[in-house]
């Protein structure tokens, strides 16, 4: 019997709303009802009999294991083993031999010791982005991936947006060469004040920024060469908070465009929409405009205000017995990456060969250091800034890696205009 055990570590927002419900749906019909919409419908036939098993669910606190549990036995009829603490992974990975993939869903923070542990634990990996907070740590995975001959696919859901997948393919041909844009997603209010309880240690742009650096990258494959970053804290402070409200980078590539990205986790609940995001690309013969917000769905009732939904993210879909499927580009970057595992797995593919079929941790590390450098260059603007000393602090991207350029910085009281912060190639 072909068979993929499966463990996921956090059921939060995102492990509790889309990993888990994505893998009720693979226990209950498999992945080849999936693969369509990814253009791998060559591999159905050959994946239909792969049996799927979430073996286990990991999170900090015994309530939210146990309820992750319930919910998925309603969903699968199948209840995975519960585990909880401050690092669950350690305890699930001791006690389950023979799982072969860990999903990673915790705190943006938390990534790096759960795909490590995973990795040497010899599971392949998915993780939500980023994929890490550090480069030096981006190639320490990539460096154990390859060791353990194992997968590490990250969640970048937005390449698998039908409207971006039009781009990719079609539309940024017809606008010419790429000249400057501007990519947004702004988050609600909620999410930095009640969801989250990590906000502290992290930011904005580090948060959902990821998703349209690495967009991005995924249409033009071009590097990125130098950046520049803001951020402000105004509104989280008042909550007693301290944490940036919005943060905003401009990202300059090789091809010689230039991307701004803006982010922030303040928006008011009485906004229309879960979120707002969309992105502008403008090029030498052309412009393309994608609101990713509203997508032409609108109602109002009394009460309730304006409403807006993204039914391409996920959405629910009726089946005759009145149980519901689930789909959309939210679980297809998780199908993508369990195809390339089976096909390793079960046809003897080789891990330099799937690369291309989901979003890989090499191309993570791209992401990984456009978040790493706008950090240091954010903070370091943003204590200038209230200095009154302007916001001139940039990062450069290249093959002596990353080097921050910091005209008001002195060394053993003699200035010192530059800083590299990582030495191996960009």
């Amino acid at each position: 019997m072909k068979s993929l055990r499966i463990a996921l570590v956090g059921a939060g927002m995102f492990g509790g709303d889309v990993h888990l419900r994505a893998y009720a749906d693979l226990q209950r019909s498999g992945i080849s009802p999936q693969l369509g919409r990814l253009g791998l419908d060559k591999w159905g036939r050959e994946l239909a009999d792969v049996r799927f098993e979430l073996a286990a669910v990991a999170t900090r606190t015994q309530r939210s294991a146990l309820r992750a549990a319930k919910q998925y036995k309603a969903w699968s009829g199948h209840s995975p083993a519960s585990f909880f603490g401050e690092k669950p992974w350690a305890e699930l990975l001791s006690k389950l031999q023979g799982l072969d993939v860990v999903a990673v869903a915790t705190p943006d923070h938390l990534h790096t010791p759960v795909i490590l542990a995973a990795l040497k634990a010899g599971a392949h990996v998915i993780t939500e982005k980023p994929m890490c907070l550090d480069i030096a740590e981006a190639d320490q995975i990539i460096s154990l991936a390859k060791r353990a001959n194992r997968i590490v696919g990250v969640d970048m859901h937005k390449r698998y947006d039908p409207d971006h997948l039009r781009i990719r393919n079609d539309l940024k041909e017809r606008i010419g060469q790429p000249l400057y844009g501007t990519a947004y997603l702004e988050e609600p209010l909620e999410v930095s004040t009640s969801t989250f309880k990590w906000v502290e240690k992290s930011d904005p742009f580090t948060y959902v920024g990821p998703h349209w650096v690495d967009l991005i990258y995924h249409y033009y494959h071009s590097k990125p060469v130098a950046l520049t970053a803001v951020g402000q804290k105004k509104r989280l402070v008042r909550e007693g908070i301290d944490a940036y409200d919005a943060v905003q980078v401009r990202v300059d590539f090789e091809n010689g465009m230039s991307i701004n990205f803006h982010n922030n986790w303040i928006t008011p609940s009485d906004f229309e929409a879960p979120v707002n995001q969309g992105h502008e690309l403008v090029g030498t013969d052309g412009k393309v405009e994608s609101d990713q917000q509203y997508r032409g769905l609108r109602w109002w009732r009394k009460g309730g205000g304006s409403r807006t939904a993204n039914t391409h993210f996920t959405r629910e879909v009726q089946r005759p017995d009145g149980s519901t499927g689930f789909v959309g580009y939210g679980v297809d970057s998780l199908t993508a990456s369990l195809a390339a595992m089976c096909r390793m797995k079960f046809f003897g593919a080789t891990r330099e060969s799937m690369t291309e079929f989901y979003p890989s941790a090499e191309d993570a590390r791209i992401t990984v250091a456009v978040v790493h450098a706008a950090g240091v260059v954010r903070d370091l603007n943003f204590r200038y800034l209230r200095a009154g000393k302007g916001a001139p602090v940039t990062a450069r991207f290249g093959a002596d890696g990353i080097t921050i350029i910091d005209p008001n910085q002195f060394v053993a009281g003699r200035k010192r205009v530059w800083n590299r912060i990582y030495c191996k190639p960009i």
